[in-house]
């Protein structure tokens, strides 16, 4: 009787290779945004980051001597440079964000071929270098005006932060709307840093806003930047008692623009980096 053969086994079936997963995908790609702002923006010279300190402390300087020359006493406290400092301070930081978010696509343009960097990284990347710096400049100025100047006023942290989380809110806010345009438009951007001049004297940054005639009030209210400042100076002067500010007014005044950034950007975003 002949042996029946036994049919060979057949060969165990060979799992698809595993396509490797990356993790953090997103926070990878905003750090190394983050890190390739930072050479180029600040480390292409010595004095890159010495200089981001240094232009606001001349700014603050010349504001508080020559209102000191016209004034006996600045509207709050008794220092000129930290009445200055506390409003100017607030402004730059919503300057920064709303010129660096608007240029992040353009910025990071040879980067935005590849499908793993999108418009929120680059734009997350820019933003959040630039509310580091600026902040860390805010307390190294105000640190150190405080410790010198031996004032008695008591800094309120929690109206501090709600001042400046608004100023983020409205520079994030607005620079992403200008991210669209200023890559639609690049004329935009020279727009904007006209329009965005004058802020500086509308904004209640060299006065207080109570101290405006009524008609002046009821226009520069409708100035989202009045309210964060008003805020912030709260905060750091414990006589100052503000009742005009709106948190809500200002919130809506960042996610209005924000909304219409993000939706165009996700319509259009690719295809106007190659017009």
């Amino acid at each position: 009787m002949t042996k029946q053969a036994s049919s060979p086994s057949a060969n165990p079936a060979i799992p698809p290779a595993a396509v490797p997963q990356l993790r953090f995908r997103t926070a990878r790609a905003i750090t190394a945004l983050v890190i390739r702002e930072m050479t180029t923006t600040y480390g292409r010279s010595p004095g890159g980051y010495l200089w981001a300190v240094a232009q606001p402390v001349a700014l603050i300087a010349v504001l508080a001597l020559a209102f000191s020359l016209l004034l006996r006493s600045p509207p709050l406290g008794t220092n000129f440079t930290l009445f200055y400092a506390t409003g100017l301070l607030p402004l730059r930081m919503f300057q920064a964000l709303s010129v660096n978010v608007g240029g992040a696509l353009q910025f990071s343009k040879p980067l935005m071929g590849y499908p793993r960097v999108t418009f929120v990284d680059a734009i997350l990347g820019r933003a959040i270098l630039a509310v580091l710096t600026q902040f860390i400049v805010s307390v190294i100025i105000l640190g150190s005006l405080y410790l010198f100047s031996h004032t008695s006023d008591t800094v309120n942290i929690e109206r501090v932060f709600l001042a400046y989380g608004m100023i983020i809110a409205l520079g994030l806010g607005i620079g992403t709307l200008n991210c669209f345009l200023f890559t639609l438009m690049p004329v935009w951007r020279l727009a904007w840093g006209v329009a965005t001049g004058p802020l500086v004297l509308i904004s209640a940054v060299i006065y207080l806003f109570e101290d405006l005639p009524l008609i002046g009030q009821n226009i520069l209210w409708y100035n989202p930047l009045v309210h964060a400042i008003g805020m912030a100076r709260a905060g750091f002067f414990s006589s100052y008692h503000p009742n005009y500010i709106s948190e809500i007014f200002v919130l809506t005044c960042a996610l209005v623009p924000a909304f219409f950034g993000v939706l165009m950007l996700r319509k259009y975003g690719r295809s106007i980096l190659y017009l």
